[in-house]
């Protein structure tokens, strides 16, 4: 466990040590900064490219319901429901944190992102913007009878380095290699670590709304042969205070160690859950926009 965790501590000095090394300040009459390559700090349910502002505090209420494919004996999925809700704040411009409780595996999540580029043109022309991210998960489900869990092996950690290019007004694109780690996994055959490089894109249809997706594919020999890669599509309505969001996917996961490691449904067995989320900005110090 002490193995894990200080590598968990040294990816996040990392992090911060490059967030600090050579982004000096530029004059902002002489920067032209790229904003909202997406919308909020999630695509659907993976974490974007984005970052809160300083003294922002982002409340989030994700939900997703049960498989279409469970039919109308649970009301195409309706009956069943898995919650999560969190907090991400922004420390600063460049550093935020969050905290969050799902319902699934009765799982609590944290995380650090830390800004490292961000795409601009004038005194430095930066084609991408990247940002890296740390979290770290534990389960607090009650042990079974015969398989009392230990708390290291409630523990899964992720880290992500996220790249993004907002391409003129409407689309952007963000690649996302990500190494997800679980101290315990089903059998000894499997690795504790699962590689996968995420995708996604944004097309923006009106000022309002736009369509978002994302998938992540596992290299190969990384799942369990019943895991498949997890895929999501959403629509996102932003009123200007609040970002709805209606998602559709083959997981019922929505934290990174349940739908990296953890997805079982079939798009094509029609295994999907619909799902939403709401977010919500305060600003609860520093200089209101």
């Amino acid at each position: 466990m002490l193995v894990t965790i200080k590598r968990f501590h040294l990816f996040l000095l990392v992090l911060v040590s490059l967030c600090s090394l050579g982004l000096t300040a530029q004059e902002e009459s002489k920067t032209n900064y790229t904003y909202d390559t997406f919308e909020g700090t999630r695509v659907v349910v993976g974490h974007s490219v984005e970052l809160l502002k300083e003294g922002e505090m982002d409340f989030l209420i994700s939900h997703r319901f049960g498989r279409v494919s469970d039919g109308i004996n649970e009301f195409f999925g309706l009956d069943n429901a898995i919650l999560r809700l969190g907090f991400d704040y922004g420390i600063n411009d460049k550093i935020n944190i969050g905290i969050g409780r799902s319902s699934l595996d009765k799982l609590v999540d944290g995380f650090v992102k830390v800004g490292l580029l961000r795409q601009q043109t004038g005194t430095k022309n930066i084609p991408i913007s990247l940002t890296g991210l740390a979290t770290m998960g534990v389960t607090t489900i009650e042990d079974s009878v015969e398989e009392p869990l230990t708390f290291e092996n409630r523990l899964s950690y992720t880290y992500q380095l996220i790249f993004a290019r907002k391409f003129g007004e409407r689309f952007s694109l963000q690649i996302a290699p990500t190494v997800t780690h679980f101290n315990l996994v089903d059998t000894r055959t499997l690795s504790n670590d699962v590689l996968t490089i995420g995708a996604a894109a944004k097309y923006q249809l009106s000022k309002a709304w736009s369509i978002k997706g994302e998938y992540y594919y596992a290299l190969p020999d990384q799942l369990a042969a019943n895991k498949e890669n997890s895929f999501a599509l959403g629509f996102d309505f932003d009123t200007g205070s609040h970002i709805f969001q209606l998602h559709f996917s083959n997981t019922g996961g929505l934290v990174e160690p349940a739908f990296l490691g953890g997805t079982t449904g079939k798009w094509l067995e029609g295994d999907i859950q619909f799902g939403f989320t709401i977010s919500r900005v305060f600003k609860l110090k520093g200089r209101r926009y």
